[in-house]
């Protein structure tokens, strides 16, 4: 039988009038565009499955077949998926974690038509001070490990709940970053202070099923600091190390950590990560959601990651924590 399913990416499907903040959905938008069409692509090639997606732009980059939904004058971005949600089986949704949108989107679609993390899962990353103070709590090794150390040069000052590199600040001295905390946390801002952890910055992908939590690619992400210290995140390289790479043991290791950590990862989730030279993998945050690293990853594994998901979803899955059996033969 086929199965209606509705595509809904935040700022491509009109939630950028609502985001509250015009620079960073500037910033946002080609990324949460791109990773829409991905998703929608993937789905095309499902069998036994017919797709709609949000939009709002005047030009439409989605396949022949697509019904294009687009949002009623003024109508909230929450009813809207609301509506379209009582209108197919199930919904594939990405959003910001900020201010909880992520969070709220997957109570207003509610558990059955849900295709992704749980509520709880959500909210236990949405925080990124709380999820290190967590994922430390359970052996991970993070930045908060490195609070104290020696030879620490720089500190980041970023939104607690934030996407991207938005408004995320370098500082080279203590000082100047508890300067910069201060200032915006007296302007309204939730923010998060960290030791810079130097390396390279990774990400992993991982398809959490049912039964299963496989790390699917090691990733790397292009991060530049300007000279006032603002970072940009300008995209991600997907597959940078295969299976040969040394890290990928310790860093399938790591994700079994994350999963055991945090249930109610389900479908694809993110861990971003810093490769120090000395103490290997620091993750830095978890995207309980589709990444950038989604886009042009089914191709680049030769499998349909988005028919992965509906089969697992249709077939019993009940929205469980994941299994650590594909884990711990990866990690193996």
């Amino acid at each position: 039988m086929t199965k209606r399913v509705f595509v809904y990416e935040y700022l491509s499907g009109g939630g950028w009038s609502d985001y509250g903040d015009d620079a960073a959905a500037d910033e946002l938008l080609p990324l949460g565009r791109s990773m829409r069409d991905a998703m929608v692509a993937d789905l095309v090639r499902a069998a036994d499955c017919s797709v709609s997606a949000a939009v709002c732009e005047p030009g439409n980059t989605l396949p022949r077949g697509v019904v294009p939904l687009r949002a009623r004058t003024n109508e909230s971005a929450f009813d809207f998926v609301a509506r379209q949600s009582v209108l197919h089986d199930l919904v594939w949704l990405v959003a910001p974690e900020t201010d909880g949108l992520l969070a709220r989107f997957q109570r207003t679609v509610g558990n059955a038509r849900w295709l992704g993390c749980s509520a709880e899962g959500i909210e236990l990353t949405a925080g990124k001070k709380a999820t290190l103070a967590h994922l430390a709590a359970h052996g991970v090794q993070t930045p908060l490990a490195f609070t104290d150390a020696p030879g620490i040069a720089r500190w980041v000052v970023k939104p607690d709940d934030g996407a991207g590199g938005v408004a995320t600040h370098v500082h080279a001295r203590h000082a100047d970053a508890l300067e910069d905390q201060a200032q915006r946390t007296q302007a309204g801002a939730t923010l998060t202070l960290e030791p810079w952890i130097e390396g390279e910055a990774l990400s992993v992908s991982l398809l959490c099923t049912t039964q299963n939590a496989q790390m699917l690619s090691i990733n790397r992400q292009r991060i530049s600091i300007d000279a006032s210290g603002r970072l940009s995140f300008d995209g991600v390289s997907v597959e940078a190390a295969g299976q040969c790479d040394p890290r990928w043991r310790p860093l399938a290791a790591l994700a079994m950590q994350v999963a055991r950590a945090i249930p109610g990862l389900r479908g694809f989730a993110g861990i971003d990560l810093v490769w120090h030279p000395q103490r290997g993998p620091v993750v830095i945050e978890v995207n309980p959601r589709v990444t950038c690293a989604y886009v042009g990853l089914s191709a680049a594994l030769g499998r349909n990651l988005a028919a992965e998901l509906l089969a697992d979803r249709l077939h019993g899955g009940d929205g469980g924590a994941p299994q650590e059996r594909e884990l711990a033969r990866a990690a193996a």
